[in-house]
């Protein structure tokens, strides 16, 4: 019997009884249990707990229940019911993904692993999620909380980012996955991460895997895995202007379909308050009356953005009426669009114009 195989004889079998006793079994994507919800779940929990999916889960799949209800949507349907978790290209790849199912798989999935990897937003680990939780098909996965779980178990060096250490990490997992019950042990390795084998304070006296973790043993948890160097986080600036005319509507402008928040429905910006009056003209309104409110900072992953909102009565100039990427809404309607989460907020909290 190979070493690997040694490995994971010990490692599934420990795992699969905690899950029998301990694992989540009442998600709202295992009842039932099928690809189109399983794929979704997989995308939305990508850099998201799952005590935040569960909700915006269940308006997704009340609003476009299967795939093809989601290929023929309109973006800005996508992107609004995405609105609030983040990482917004997870949304377009998802609807790009449905297109393209429709157009190139008989509007489905495909079983095929190659061919549903190759598809936007579904790399190795989340195919192997797909095929292994809604066909039971033998294939290992590596999110953030397996990653976790593997590094510790095994005494795995390295930032797990680093191609070496995701090498030795893919390894590992592909060694530990069993022949039989995948599905259950997919999820049970997840679970395992998600409540168990947490970054910080590890619940090691209730873990299944302790007996044989390096990491505990060597009381190494605190240092695996090796955290990603650190960099300096910059700080960015823009004023964000909030144009509203005598009706209460305020003037939104879709983003290009690149950079930050691609795509989404936001406020017209300026790098300062002195040049607004010229930004609004730029997007249409002339501003009548204005104040600046207080800044705040939102944090992306790589950068900081302080953004100081700037509060203005504003008519409407004819030209705005040409473009497709500016438009006036009602403060209610603004619900229903795909907002960055910053954006939404402000424009929830907005004061009335003395």
């Amino acid at each position: 019997m190979t070493a690997a195989a040694n490995t994971a004889g010990a490692f599934a079998p420990a795992l699969l009884d905690w899950y029998d006793r301990h694992g989540r079994k009442n998600l709202p994507w295992q009842t039932p249990r099928t690809p189109y919800r399983v794929w979704l779940s997989e995308i939305m929990l990508q850099q998201t707990q799952v005590a935040t999916v569960i909700g915006y889960f269940q308006r997704f799949v009340d609003a476009l229940p299967d795939l093809a209800t989601l290929a023929a949507a309109p973006a800005d349907q996508v992107l609004g019911l995405w609105s609030g978790l983040g990482y917004y290209s997870r949304a377009r790849n998802l609807h790009k993904a449905a297109q393209l199912c429709v157009q190139q798989h008989g509007g489905e999935l495909p079983r095929d692993y190659d061919a549903l990897a190759a598809l936007p937003g579904i790399g190795r680990s989340t195919a192997g999620a797909i095929l292994a939780q809604a066909w039971g098909e033998r294939h290992a996965i590596l999110d953030g909380n397996v990653k976790r779980v593997l590094a510790r178990r095994h005494g795995v060096d390295g930032w797990p980012g680093s191609t070496a250490t995701a090498r030795t990490l893919w390894q590992h997992a592909e060694a530990n996955t069993p022949d039989a019950r995948v599905a259950d042990y997919t999820q049970a390795i997840m679970d395992l991460g998600a409540t168990v084998c947490v970054r910080s304070r590890p619940r090691c006296g209730v873990c299944p895997l302790a007996p044989d973790c390096v990491a505990l043993r060597e009381q190494r948890t605190a240092q695996l895995p090796a955290r990603k160097p650190a960099k300096a986080s910059p700080t960015r600036t823009t004023c964000m202007l909030i144009l509203r005319d005598a009706a209460g509507r305020v003037l939104l402008h879709r983003r290009p379909a690149s950079g930050v928040w691609a795509e989404l429905w936001s406020l017209p910006e300026t790098d300062k308050t002195e040049h607004a009056a010229r930004a609004a003209r730029t997007v249409g309104a002339d501003i009548v009356q204005w104040r600046t409110l207080d800044a705040f900072v939102h944090v992306f992953s790589h950068y900081r953005l302080e953004i100081t909102p700037l509060l203005a009565r504003a008519a409407a100039l004819p030209h705005a009426a040409d473009r497709d990427d500016l438009r006036w809404y009602a403060a209610a309607d603004c619900q229903y669009l795909g907002l960055p989460a910053p954006v939404r907020r402000l424009l929830q909290s907005l004061p009335e114009i003395d």
